[in-house]
């Protein structure tokens, strides 16, 4: 059938520039946050009466949101201040905060150790400021940096291989830090693409899910790094999410303002579903099968339904 609209959420007008960016929703609560990055804020939804209920503010240019089901943690990325915010779904009012590195972006997490990993976008003028900070939730302290070669972008935690992963923009390339000895880079795996950007994980068959400015969407061996397959993308992708029971992975395409549903196992685009321009970020409920996309010309989520 694919991907069919359901209905909209409305969320607060913009205050600045900025619109939406990374979200994640915490099953536990149904919540879904949304990094509101006009607004300095992070907006909250809830899933079940699909209704905006409140937003946490003072979270300057906050960039995304990482949520730990097994912890019961949610993470931000501030990068209009260089912290991390910390604080549990359903307590948006207690959001601690950690000094990282210049402009975090990319979150993952690794729970059983409690290590948060930014990935810092830097700045091109300060030398050194690209960089990977470690950050120890428990004692809300940055345990160390890790120099990378460039602009970062997106991070995943991968549990089996118990390595963090991370895109870089230029030089093309994944880097990945080994979880138990998060101090320098493990490996890099040059990529045959422009601007490495969204990224996941299709644990079944070990495979990174990568999704590049030159439009191509790359299936990589998480172990080898090796390209084994690659899929065209309708422009240039932001976002992208695995539903891993239906093997279709939605990758958000701000221009023209589609999603691509690319069908993993067969590797070809099953179909490409019209948003609005500037929409190039989303958040997915795999239980659900639902797809929530940010619409920053119209300032709401629109609600999707795969099957």
């Amino acid at each position: 059938m694919g991907l069919e609209r359901r209905g909209y959420i409305d969320l607060p007008p913009h205050t600045g520039p900025g619109g939406f960016d990374h979200a994640a929703i915490h099953q536990g609560t149904r919540r879904l946050y949304v990094a509101h990055t006009a607004n300095h804020a992070v907006d909250v939804i809830d899933c079940g009466r699909e209704t905006f209920v409140h937003s946490i503010d003072g979270l300057p240019a906050v960039a995304s949101v990482l949520i730990s089901e097994d912890s019961g943690w949610a993470f931000t990325s501030n990068r209009g201040e260089d912290t991390v915010g910390i604080f549990r779904p359903g307590a948006e009012d207690e959001v601690a905060k950690v000094p990282v590195g210049v402009r975090p972006n990319g979150l993952a997490f690794d729970a059983g150790r409690g290590t948060l990993l930014a990935a810092n976008v830097g700045d091109p003028g300060v030398p050194g400021s690209f960089t990977l900070s470690v950050v120890d939730v428990g004692t809300r302290s940055m345990r160390g940096a890790i120099a990378v070669p460039g602009r970062t972008r997106w991070a995943i935690y991968d549990r089996g291989l118990d390595r963090f992963f991370v895109n870089i923009a230029d030089p093309p390339m994944i880097v990945a830090v080994a979880a138990d000895d998060p101090r320098r880079l493990d490996a890099t795996y040059e990529m045959p693409a422009v601007g490495p950007h969204g990224l996941d994980l299709d644990v079944e068959t070990g495979r990174l899910l990568c999704a590049a400015d030159d439009g191509q969407f790359l299936a990589v061996d998480a172990t080898t790094g090796k390209a084994l397959a690659t899929v065209p993308l309708s422009g240039s992708p932001d976002v992208i999410f695995l539903d891993h029971v239906l093997a279709r992975c939605y990758v958000a395409v701000g221009d023209p303002g589609v999603i691509d549903v690319i069908d993993v196992r067969a590797m070809r685009r099953l179909e490409s579903v019209a948003t609005e321009p500037g929409a190039h970020t989303t958040a997915l409920d795999a239980d659900r099968h639902l797809l929530y996309v940010f619409l920053p010309g119209t300032h709401r989520a629109a609600v999707f339904a795969d099957a």
